[in-house]
């Protein structure tokens, strides 16, 4: 298969974006994988580069894909040269590099002129715009890229994959956002990218509940028997296996999520907590249910720590790599489904011979 060509984009420039993504493609042996094309400013990478003393670290300016040296640190400049960076401080500067190199990889991406995305840490404030209206990048890719059914938030590791059901809202609008047809299609897309973008057969789904204790049947609220268990019996019987819904604490702490291939929470938090407190470093932001690929680091712009050399690069190298074995498996999937044999059925004088 020829290399993948991956859009990176350059992030908040004022946070660890450029830190964690130079420190990943210092090491040559990531271009025998991929073709990195980084959408921002090769004057503000070199920027970094030198406050954080990377040596032997060059760029190839390019003006399109095509142009790429597979072999080298494409920049595609999507930001003026004038704009400062001001390390650790949002800026309404950095919000605007951030969304222009963002837009500018999304027509490419949508183009086809590159493989999957991969994106650096946004300030979700500071790039708001009569453009950008959204908590998120999930949210504003779903509006370019989303099938016919709603993004997923998926954070994954190498022993836990987690999705939650409404993602960035304020927490007082969780249960009146939840319903059973709602977390059905979570569930119905949590399914459908375990299959194709991580080539499980018969996924095995952990639904968690919203209330302490799930609940307790009632006596802590009644969100888990009027929306979530029909919810999973509506799934089950579209042959999904999907199980719950599971008190969250004791699911985390008895260390049963190891026994499901995937974790559909209720709300943002209640995944991300035990996510993040097992796997800060390295886990992996995937968007499901989109007609791209798209993955990030699972950190913020970490401004407190911005330009001082601290950052690991760990998390970005990761989301890099799932990018591109989610898009090879989606491409396998494709193919091996492109030309089904073809069933014909018996004609009406067809006669069947019984072998005794």
């Amino acid at each position: 298969m020829d290399k993948i060509i991956i859009g990176i984009t350059q992030g908040d420039i004022n946070g660890i974006g450029y830190e964690v993504i130079l420190k990943s493609l210092s090491d040559a042996a990531i271009f025998d994988l991929l073709t990195p094309v980084i959408y921002g400013s090769s004057k503000i990478a070199a920027y970094h580069r030198k406050v954080l003393n990377i040596q032997n670290l060059s760029f190839n300016n390019i003006n399109s894909v095509e142009e790429a040296n597979p072999k080298r640190i494409n920049i595609i400049n999507c930001t003026s040269d004038e704009v400062k960076v001001e390390l650790g401080q949002p800026t309404a500067e950095s919000g605007k590099a951030a969304l222009d190199a963002l837009e500018r990889a999304c027509s490419d991406l949508g183009k086809g002129l590159i493989h999957a995305l991969v994106t650096a840490p946004i300030n979700k404030k500071n790039i708001q715009s009569e453009k950008f209206h959204f908590p998120g990048h999930t949210e504003y890719l779903a509006e370019k890229f989303s099938k016919n059914k709603a993004p997923l938030m998926m954070l994954i590791n190498d022993f836990m994959r987690i999705a939650v059901v409404t993602g960035h809202i304020p927490l007082q609008k969780v249960a009146s956002t939840l319903t059973t047809d709602l977390i059905l299609e979570k569930i119905e897309t949590l399914n459908d990218s375990l299959k194709e973008d991580f080539l499980i057969v018969r996924p095995r789904i952990a639904v968690l509940g919203l209330n302490p204790h799930a609940g307790d049947e009632g006596v802590i609220g009644n969100e888990e028997e009027q929306v979530i268990i029909p919810a999973l019996k509506a799934a089950s019987e579209k042959g999904i296996i999907c199980l719950g819904p599971y008190p969250a604490d004791g699911f985390f702490g008895s260390g049963n999520f190891s026994n499901f291939d995937g974790v559909l929470a209720m709300y943002h938090d209640q995944g991300l907590i035990p996510f993040k407190t097992l796997s800060m470093e390295s886990g992996v932001n995937f968007t499901a249910g989109l007609s791209i690929v798209r993955t990030s680091p699972a950190h913020g712009t970490a401004y407190d720590i911005a330009g001082k050399n601290l950052a690991s690069e760990n998390s970005f190298r990761e989301a890099l790599y799932m990018a591109c074995d989610i898009y090879k498996n989606r491409k396998w999937n494709k193919e091996i489904r492109s030309n089904p044999l073809k069933v014909t059925p018996k004609s009406e004088n067809e006669t069947n011979i019984q072998v005794e």
